[in-house]
């Protein structure tokens, strides 16, 4: 059980875990923001080109609520369409925004990079049969 544990400490305390965990978390708080974006200032106006519909209130009715006496006796069953369109929209405006802050990412570590360095010198041994090699080749050019 002692081994376990310390295996299971050190595979936790690994470099990558604890920036996989971080990045979850920034994830998660990122999502909120982006699905407020979402919510409050992209689809009121889309809802207003599309005659003040809400999405989040769109729906199919497949059988209505029983109501008897003023009290509810089974919910009705929606098929919440308009909820699907409001996560699709979510997860499309995220994606975006990751597509974009990684290509910008990857575009300053582009910068970064140096110029390919020149390639290390061949060993003495190939430098000399390059030098035989043209020496042998003058010599059957001169004849």
């Amino acid at each position: 059980m002692k081994k376990v544990l310390q295996e299971f400490k050190q595979f936790a305390m690994r470099g990558n875990v604890v920036d996989m965990a971080v990045g979850v978390i920034i994830g998660g708080a990122f999502g909120k923001i982006v699905s407020s974006v979402v919510a409050d200032l992209v689809m009121p106006p889309i809802g207003l080109l599309v005659g003040g519909v809400n999405f989040s209130d769109l729906k199919l009715t497949l059988k209505k609520a029983v109501v008897e006496g003023g009290v509810e006796v089974s919910p009705a069953v929606t098929l919440n369409y308009g909820n699907f369109i409001q996560v699709t929209l979510d997860f499309l405006i995220i994606a975006l925004a990751v597509f974009l802050l990684v290509k910008g990412v990857n575009a300053l570590n582009r910068k970064k990079k140096e110029e390919p360095k020149a390639p290390p010198a061949p060993p003495a041994d190939i430098q000399l049969l390059t030098e035989i090699r043209d020496l042998l080749k003058e010599k059957g050019g001169e004849a």
